[in-house]
């Protein structure tokens, strides 16, 4: 029989592409038994359940189970609160009835991951952490006391205990702000799971037949939330006039919208003299075929998971200039945009649409070698193994 590994996500969906999704299933294919720990979905914020949706979230549930091997634990929430789930008491018990070799919290700064890593003593099996903050993503006012906080009363439980904090970028954040030894904390990236996801010519044509794309238009594409985090409204202002380029500009855009902001961004896009196709919010294993339909990725505002997955496809990308995107576009797979500015955003746009064919191909290689080379999740698996 083997090793048990109890995951602690605070919010899982089955149907997303996140870290836990995909490490949860590697493992079982490994013969690890796997158990992933998560809140009930109905004390979650809608701005989290709204872009998978909440509806036959049982079903989707036992489908990732029964496909995988991966045990779905929801359990009840006192509330939700700043980001963090606050869980009942019946989480400690069924940590318990499992008795796990392995206990993967899944965000050290989480509500349920401080109180894990300051009662160590409790487990007997091996705790493991990770880290996915970095600060221009960290905005809560109250983080200076928070920060504090953590130094004084959880980084000394992790220092004595000798907790890996695996980091998933690189990023000083853990040192600098909650004072935790850089030699804890080891970096193994997010990556792609390139069993899904990777280029195809064939899907390609007959995807853009489908949805009657000339072969030569240049396919712009977007996956992702539609909230103002992720740049929503800015992608739809970017969009509205037409691009003047020697190929013809097509826009996937996939992805739901909630709320008043949502309304603004879709009336927005209604607007483009742009041909713009919309789609909702698919599921991760469903993502592949718009990937590959496209000639570009687009990443309006912050940085995303979905890099990884829309290069192994073969798509160069336009993301915003800050430090990660800066990096993951340099090696002649992609561009930057200057923050907010949305003429500099077109201008890189038009730049695909003028390329010539030999440069997109190249930059098309350049990305399917970033990955394969760096971030294929057969190859991270390994990385986590050194830790199990």
């Amino acid at each position: 029989m083997g090793k048990k590994i109890i995951h602690i996500e605070d919010f899982f969906h089955p149907d997303a592409g996140y870290q836990v999704n995909i490490l949860a299933k590697y493992l079982a294919r490994e013969g690890y038994n796997v158990y992933i720990l998560t809140a009930e979905f109905e004390k979650l914020p809608s701005y989290l359940t709204d872009f998978f949706g909440k509806e036959c979230i049982e079903e989707r549930d036992k489908a990732y189970e029964e496909k995988y091997g991966v045990k779905i634990i929801r359990l009840p929430l006192y509330a939700y609160v700043s980001g963090r789930a606050i869980y009942t008491k019946q989480i400690w018990k069924t940590i318990e009835n499992i008795n796990p070799d392995i206990l993967y919290v899944h965000g050290c700064d989480t509500y349920i991951g401080m109180r894990v890593l300051t009662r160590c003593n409790k487990f007997s099996g091996k705790i493991i952490t990770d880290n996915h903050m970095v600060d221009v993503a960290s905005k809560n006012p109250l983080r200076s006391v928070f920060r504090q906080y953590y130094k004084m009363r959880v980084t000394p439980c992790i220092v004595k205990n000798h907790v890996p904090v695996l980091r998933m970028v690189d990023d000083a954040y853990v040192k600098n702000r909650l004072g935790i030894p850089l030699k804890l904390s080891p970096i193994i990236s997010f990556g792609s799971d390139t069993m899904l996801f990777f280029p195809s010519t064939k899907d390609k044509a007959e995807w853009r037949e489908k949805l009657s794309i000339e072969n030569e238009a240049l396919v712009i594409c977007y996956a992702g939330k539609l909230d103002e985090y992720k740049g929503g409204k800015f992608l739809a202002d970017a969009l509205i006039e037409k691009f003047n380029t020697k190929r013809e500009v097509v826009i996937l855009i996939v992805g739901n919208t909630s709320g008043k902001y949502g309304e603004e961004v879709e009336e927005t896009f209604r607007k483009s003299q742009n041909r713009i196709l919309r789609f909702p919010t698919q599921k991760y294993e469903d993502l592949a075929k718009f990937y590959q339909c496209a000639d570009v990725a687009v990443f309006p505002h912050a940085c995303s998971l979905s890099f990884f997955d829309v290069q192994a496809c073969g798509l160069p990308v336009i993301s915003e200039k800050m430090n990660i995107n800066v990096e993951r576009c340099s090696h002649g797979n992609g561009m930057n945009f200057e923050e907010g500015n949305i003429e500099d955003f077109r201008s890189r746009i038009a730049a695909f649409g003028n390329m010539s064919k030999d440069e997109m191909e190249q930059m098309k290689n350049n990305s399917i070698t970033f990955i394969r080379e760096n971030f294929d999740y057969k190859n991270i698996l390994s990385e986590y193994m050194r830790f199990f």
